[in-house]
Formats: C-alpha cells, structure tokens, sequence
C-alpha cells in the first residue's frame, strides 16, 4: 500500500512502519499535516491487521525480546494513534470551516433576505401611493364626469326649451300666413273697390304695401329673432296709419255718398263689406296683440334662456379646462405609474438574480452541510477506532499502570543545591521514565510509565491521564489514586491549589474534560446522565462528606451512622445510605468540592501543616444513551486522594493523631498485602483486611482501568519513605490482572451509585 501526501510529497507505505508486512490497500483518508506521521497513512485493514497481531518470539522466556517487541509495537500504536488524532484535528478544522462557512452563507442570505424585504416594502408602498392618487384621480375624474353629464342634461334641456319656442314660433308664423291670406283676400275687396272709389286706391295700395311689408316682417322675424320687436313696432306704426286710412276712407265714403246718392245702395253694401273688413281688422288687431304678447313673452324667455346659455356655456368652458387639466393630470400618473411599473420591473429582475443568487448560497449550503454531515460521519468513525487504539494500548500497557511526580523543593525543607537524593537518567530507554534514588551512598533505579519532574505543570500531568478519563465516557471504569508519604505532594496533585486556576489538580481538570467532551458529543446523538458522591475513610470508618445532617462521632471517632460495602456480579459496588447528587455542569462538582472539603478530616503533623487524615473517594458515574443507535453505556470514574504514608516515629503523632496514623498505616499496608497477593497471583487477595482495599476491590481485581500516582518528597531526610513508596510502586507496576469490560446497553434498575 503506497499513498500520495496532500502536499506532493510521496508517502511510505505502512509496511515500512509495520516491520516490511504489506497490511492491506488504501481505504483512509490521507492526512494533511505536516507532523511525525505526516508521512505515513493508515487504513481500516491496516489497523485491523495491527490490532490482531500477535508477537512473534523465538524464545517466550527471554523478556527482553519480549520487552523489545511490546516496545515496538507500542510505538507503532502511538503512531498510528497520533496519525489518527492529526486526522481528528484536521476532520475538526474542516468541520469549523464548513461550520463557518455556512453560517456566513446563512447570514449573507439572511442580508439577502432583509433586502428583499425592504424593497419590497418600498416599492409596495411607492404602488399603494400611486393607486392612491390614483383612485382620488378617478374619483375626481367621475365627479367631473357626472358634472359635465348633468352639463349636457341642462343642454339638452335647453335645446328642447328652444326646439318647443321655435314649434311655438312655426305655430304663429303659420298663423300669420292664414292672416296674410286673409288680407290677400281683403285686399282683393278692397282693390276692386277701388276701381269704384279712387281715394280707396290709395287706401288699397297702401294696404298692399302694409301686407308685402308685414309679409317682410314676418320672414325676417323667422330668420332673426333680435328683429322681432322692431318689426313688431314697424307693424304697429302700419296699424295706426291703417287706422288714419280707416278714418279717411270712412271720411271719403261719406263724401261719396253725399255725392253720389245713385251709389247709395252701392256704398251701403260696401260699407256692409267695411263692416266686415273692420270686424275683420279688429280681429287681425286682436291677433296681431296676442302675437305681440307672446313675441314679448318669447323675447322675455329668450332673454332668459340665453343668460342661462351663457351660465351654462362658461360652466361648460371651465368644466372643459378642468378635463383638459385632468387629462393632463392623468397622463403625468400614467407616465408615473409606467415608470413604477418600469420600476417594479427592475425591481423584480433583481429580485430574480437575488432569488437565483439565494438558490446558489442554498445549493452550497446543502453542498456544505452534505459535506459537514461526511466529516461528522468520518469524525464519528474516527472516534471509534481511536477508543478502540486508546482502550488497546492501556491494556497493553497493563491495567494498572504507575506514574510517579516529585514535588519541587519548598522553602521549608532545607535543601542546598549540593544535596541532592533524586536524579533522573538520560538514555533513551529510560528517560522520562526513569528515576533514580541515592541512600547512603546506594543508587536505587525504578521504571515506571511515566516520571514527572519537579518542574511539571498540572496541566502536563493532566494531558497525560486524559485519554484514561475519556475512557469513563467511553463506558469503562476508571480509578485514579495518589500514594505517597505525608507532605509528598498528593493533595495538590488531585485537586490542586485552591483560587488558582493554573493550579488546578486532576479532579476539577477532569470533569472539566468530561462535560467538554460530554457537550461535543451531543451531535452525535450522545445524551449523558451524571451523578457524584464523595466519601472519607476516617479510623477504619466510612463518612458521606455530601450528607446534610452529619452524624454525631463517638469518642472513637466511629460514625454513629455505618455504611455497608457491598458488590454485585456485574463488578459494580454501592454503598448503602451514600448521598448521590445529580450534576449538570463542572460548576455543580466544584460547588460539591467544597463542601466535601469543609467536611474532610485534616490535621496538623511534624510532616505537614495540612496533613490529609483520611483516604478521600471522589466517584462520578456516567450513564449515556446515543438516541441515534440505541446504544448505552455506563462508566465510572474513581478518584481518589489517600492519606498519607509516614512512620510514627517521624510523624510525632500522639493521642488521636497517633490512631488516625496506625490506621492509616494499617489500611496502606492492606492495599500493600492486595498488591503483593496479586503479584504473586495467589488464590485469596485479602481485600477485606481493610475499609480501602474492600472498596477498591473491583479496581484492583481487573475490573476497573486503574492508574496510581506514587508522589515523592525530594527531601533528603524523607529519603527512606520515598524508597519505601517507590517499591511499592514498583510492585503494583509489576501486577498483571484482568482485562476490564466495557458497560454497555445495561441500565441498573438500582439507582445508587456504583464504585468500581
């Protein structure tokens, strides 16, 4: 299996890691940093291959061999371990960046969306502006419609008024053709008279004239009405001189007679016919009166009628001027209205890239979270191999493994730079591993996992435990003891300085890691359940240091209240009548802290100022569900802080320190008797000799992932009591127990918590 870096560099195959054995072909992603394994690639066959493999030896008794292989299988582990974890560490940068990447996709379409609002808010409220003035527009535009409508009705009115005056006007012009006709007729009388009567000609002649002038009249008056009184007039004028030629002619028909008395009969018959023609000419007088009256009237209404056309006719300009001035109106807000709608147009053009410009964020959103989904998944596959590796190189490591931490020099003790008791070696099998003790002149070496030197930080201790309190969550027991000798430094490196947060011990730093890990795990469909109790062993007795009513001691210093130890076949032990806390976040535990603190049982020795009096047991237990796979787990995570190791004689204890002492060095030497039994693998470990090695059975038994932190005092007077620990150290380093279990799909239907 060859691979190709990212960068362009070739990469070895792991057959060169894996002593020359090709594993299997290519399945893994490469990994893109640049670090010690940057160079090789692991996949899920080469793991398996790597998991399975079983040492090959040519000698089963020659240790060293043995040792060596473990050595480099082991460092094959850690490579593939740390190649896995650069592969994590890339897999979460890429999440973080497809994370922030989506999140700045989402607000820029969230920007979009905002601004498509406005707009459209803006341009709606532009439209409903103009389909305002536009309706008021109409409105007045119907107004005036009807005002010129009700315009043309008065017209129309009017036209009729002038239509029936002017029937009116044909009515009586067609009566003075019947009168014209009449005084044709008379005139006809008339005019043969005068043949008879020559003074009559005159009248005759002048009667016709009367009648061609009143036939004038007449036509003229049908032509133009402002002439009618005129003629009127001119026909009253003929009238009177009718009349004065009526006078005459009568005047004339007297001298006629008187004259001619043979034409008497003759002037009788004819004044019988003026008889007439008088009657004849009243009655045409009476008509021409009537027809005089009602010209009048007809004057009057035309007078009328006419100021009412006026009226009308300017009504009718100025309705005409606000039309035009509306129309004018009308086509300014239909250019408007067209330059909204152009407007709009563009406004919905945008919209529309907009809209396509949002479907593309929303494509690479999908695009995106698809890929964010793929990172998860391999996240979550890497996850499983690394607990697996994790939970392989712990075991091949052995289940209890040793650290040791000497504390730097105090003020306190005295020590020049010229004495020194401890040292650590160099080479490269040894270093940060080894150390050495010198007494009496005598170097004494130990090995253990891991040596922390004076100048350690908690937070480079931490690092190194924090792969074992992973596995809690992970569903295994874990239990994490400090022992040493009083003043060596235990305390502070299980919960740390108080009001110094650079200072925090292993305790607060890793239930910090567990509710870290605990939230990061919750997209992974994880849901977890905590619970804390915190106990003290105190003189052989059992004391729940969360419980609210403490119970009175007698003069022994035995609790009134007994707690019984028991254990059950699933390895998980419970203490009866514990107080058990539910704990939601870190800052509940440290709450819990220090309450348990205020309670615990300390007190001052020759060795210590703050001596730890009792064995302190802190116990987190975890329950977890993945709501996505059903799958359940249950962990347990044991720390504990023992009392410390010391001999009477430099102690100084007396009175009930010298008890609190022996029981102390009663306890310790059980957990000593338990660790030499199961060094030598005998059939009966003596768990019970003792309050502490009875709780700590399921640890030391094989059922638990146990570490100890053996804590030594660089003081060279304390130089017996550091060989003594480091010995014992050694021997528990020595111990080969059980593989422990993993607890999953169980729930326990007992709710208290257990120990193991």
């Amino acid at each position: 299996m060859v691979g190709t870096a990212n960068n362009g560099r070739s990469r070895q195959a792991f057959s060169v890691v894996n002593e020359g054995q090709d594993l299997g072909p290519n399945s893994a992603p490469t990994s893109n940093a640049g670090s010690e394994c940057g160079w090789i690639e692991f996949t899920r066959e080469d793991v398996e291959v790597l998991l399975n493999e079983k040492p090959k030896r040519k000698d089963k008794f020659n240790l060293k061999e043995k040792f060596d292989i473990m050595v480099e299988y082991i460092r094959r582990l850690k490579l593939c371990i740390k190649w896995f974890q650069e592969l994590e560490g890339n897999y979460l940068i890429e999440q973080e960046k497809l994370l922030n990447a989506l999140e700045s996709a989402k607000q820029k379409c969230n920007e979009m969306e905002v601004l498509m609002k406005n707009k459209e808010e803006e341009l709606n409220s532009i439209i409903m502006e103009l389909r305002k003035n536009y309706a008021s527009l109409q409105e007045k535009f119907m107004k005036e419609d009807l005002d010129k409508l009700a315009a043309m009705e008065s017209l129309a009115r009017e036209k009729e008024a002038r239509l029936s005056i002017e029937r009116t006007q044909a009515s009586l012009s067609e009566e003075l053709a019947r009168a014209q006709q009449e005084l044709l007729s008379s005139n006809q009388k008339i005019s043969s008279l005068n043949d008879m009567y020559k003074r009559l000609q005159d009248y005759n002649t002048s009667l016709q004239q009367y009648n061609g002038k009143l036939h004038t009249d007449l036509s003229t008056a049908e032509d133009e009405l402002k002439r009618v009184e005129k003629e009127k007039a001119t026909i009253v004028e003929n009238l009177s001189m009718l009349r004065g030629q009526l006078t005459l002619s009568r005047a004339s028909q007297d001298e006629a007679i008187k004259q001619k008395d043979a034409l008497v009969n003759e002037v009788a018959r004819l004044r019988a016919e003026l008889n007439q023609v008088r009657d004849d000419h009243d009655r045409l007088l009476s008509q021409v009166l009537i027809l005089t009256t009602d010209v009048m009237k007809y004057k009057e209404s035309t007078e009328k009628y006419s100021a009412e056309v006026d009226v009308l006719t300017t009504k009718a300009n100025q309705l005409e001027l606000t039309f035009s001035s509306q129309n004018t109106q009308i086509v300014v807000l239909k250019n408007q209205l067209a330059t909204a709608e152009e407007k709009l147009q563009v406004s919905n053009s945008s919209a529309l890239e907009t809209k396509t410009e949002f479907e593309g964020q929303k494509q690479l959103i999908n695009e995106l979270q698809k890929r964010l989904a793929d990172a998860d998944s391999k996240l979550v596959e890497g996850e499983t191999l690394r607990k697996k590796l994790h939970n392989t190189i712990l075991e091949l490591k052995g289940n209890i493994r040793v650290f040791c931490r000497v504390r730097p020099i105090l003020p306190d003790d005295g020590i020049t730079t010229e004495v020194k008791v401890i040292s650590y070696p160099s080479s490269i099998e040894a270093l940060g591993r080894g150390i050495d003790v010198v007494q009496n002149g005598q170097k004494h070496s130990f090995t253990f996992d891991k040596v922390f030197m004076p100048d350690a930080k908690q937070d480079d201790v931490f690092t190194e435990i924090s792969q074992l309190t992973q596995s809690a969550l992970d569903g295994y027991k874990v239990c994490i003891f400090a022992y040493g000798q009083t003043g060596s430094g235990k305390t502070y490196t299980m919960m740390g300085r108080p009001g110094y947060p650079e200072q925090k011990g292993l305790i607060p730093r890793s239930l910090e890691q567990i509710f870290q890990t605990r939230q990061s795990l919750q997209p992974q469909g994880w849901r977890f359940e905590m619970q804390v109790s915190m106990l003290e062993i105190y003189n052989e007795t059992v004391h729940d240091l969360l419980s609210t009513n403490q119970s009175p001691s007698t003069e022994n210093g035995v609790s009134a209240k007994q707690y019984s130890i028991k254990h059950d076949a699933n390895g998980n032990t419970h203490v009866s009548d514990l107080t058990i806390v539910d704990v939601r976040s870190a800052k509940d535990v440290a709450f819990l802290l220090d309450q348990a603190a205020e309670s615990r049982s300390v007190g001052k020795t020759q060795m210590n100022e703050q001596s730890s009096r009792s064995h302190f047991v802190f116990t987190l237990r975890i329950f977890g569900v993945n709501e996505s796979t059903e799958q359940q787990i249950q962990g347990v995570l044991n720390l504990i802080d023992l009392a410390g190791s010391e001999r009477l004689s430099k102690s100084g204890s007396n009175g009930d320190r010298l008890k609190e002492t022996q029981a102390n060095n009663k306890s310790l030497s059980s957990l000593s008797d338990v660790i030499y039994a199961l060094a030598k693998k005998e059939d009966h470990i003596p768990y019970r000799s003792s309050k502490l090695t009875h709780l700590l059975q399921p640890c030391l038994g094989g059922q638990s992932k146990t570490l100890m932190f053996v804590n030594v005092s660089p003081d060279p007077a304390s130089v017996s009591e550091s060989l003594c620990s480091l010995r014992f150290a050694a021997r528990v380093n020595a111990c080969e127990i059980g593989i422990p279990r993993r607890q999953t799909n169980t729930r326990p239907s007992d709710p208290r918590l257990s120990y193991g």
